[in-house]
């Protein structure tokens, strides 16, 4: 779904495709648990999903836009969860390549689909789904692209990752990112997400969106599916960056105050963002 213009000029939502409810919806809480996954901890095994009702996933995606503006819906349909799916599971059986993503993902972090090269990349280098990155560490994600955007900088994911400790644990679960206290340059994103784990759905990539999601030889751009070893970053060196990533560090690492990580993603949401955009740079004191 995404936004459109109505003839008045006033925003309007569009909803895209929403497949229907199957009429073994109701039994399906009587299908066998799929197995293979001791590898992840209990309470993401555990936790279904809301969206196991087409309609309750509907309603939600009438008030929510999940397309970037410019792009079309075409490019993924946006499905409910079997009531034995979980955020964990893999590809099994399945026909099309989708992903889960969770609904503050688009309503807290205003994150929008297709993702960019930076959003990628990132979650390419600590190896890990959309929904096994904590929604706390999207916060600092999206914070500091529109930092880079400010300063006129490209956000690079090492760049970004300079900043920041991982400490992936065993049985697999939600990756945090842990600020470097000394280097840090956002400070703690002080929104609650202890109610989001209930709140996925499942992306599935189209015909149209290939282009977006996967790579030449049908490769994905990303993990679409939880994985069991996520990267470990422990103090990361400038020595370890290339010469784009250190000029960007370089740049951030001369601001004496940190900035607000939740006051930067509510940019993403603003009627006037290059107004609070220069807001931000009037904020940035330098060394």
């Amino acid at each position: 779904m995404s936004a459109g213009v109505g003839t008045s000029g006033v925003p309007m939502e569009v909803v895209r495709e929403i497949r229907e409810d199957p009429p073994e919806e109701l039994e399906e809480s009587n299908w066998p648990a799929k197995g293979g996954y001791a590898w992840v901890a209990s309470d993401v095994c555990d936790q279904s999903s809301l969206f196991r009702w087409s309609r309750l996933l509907n309603s939600w995606l009438n008030c929510t836009p999940v397309i970037s503006k410019g792009v079309s819906g075409d490019i993924v349909s946006l499905e409910r969860v079997s009531a034995i799916d979980r955020v964990c599971h893999g590809q099994e059986g399945a026909a099309e390549k989708f992903f889960y993503m969770y609904m503050c993902h688009f309503s807290q972090l205003h994150i929008r689909l297709p993702f960019d090269n930076f959003t990628m990349g990132v979650l390419r280098a600590l190896n890990v789904a959309p929904t096994q990155l904590h929604p706390n560490s999207w916060a600092y994600l999206q914070a500091f692209r529109i930092l880079c955007e400010s300063l006129y900088l490209e956000p690079s994911p090492y760049a970004f990752l300079y900043f920041y400790d991982t400490r992936p644990r065993r049985p697999a679960t939600w990756l945090s990112l842990i600020s470097r206290p000394s280097i840090s340059r956002l400070d703690a994103f002080s929104q609650s997400f202890k109610h989001f784990k209930d709140g996925y759905f499942k992306v599935v990539v189209k015909e149209g969106g290939e282009q977006y999601f996967l790579n030449a030889d049908g490769s994905t751009k990303f993990p679409f599916s939880w994985t069991n070893n996520p990267s470990r970053y422990k103090d990361m060196g400038v020595e370890e960056l290339s010469s784009g990533d250190k000029e960007v560090v370089g740049m951030l690492l001369r601001f004496v105050d940190k900035l607000p990580t939740k006051g930067l993603v509510r940019v993403y949401n603003s009627v006037h963002p290059i107004i609070d955009i220069e807001g931000i740079c009037l904020l940035l004191k330098l060394r």
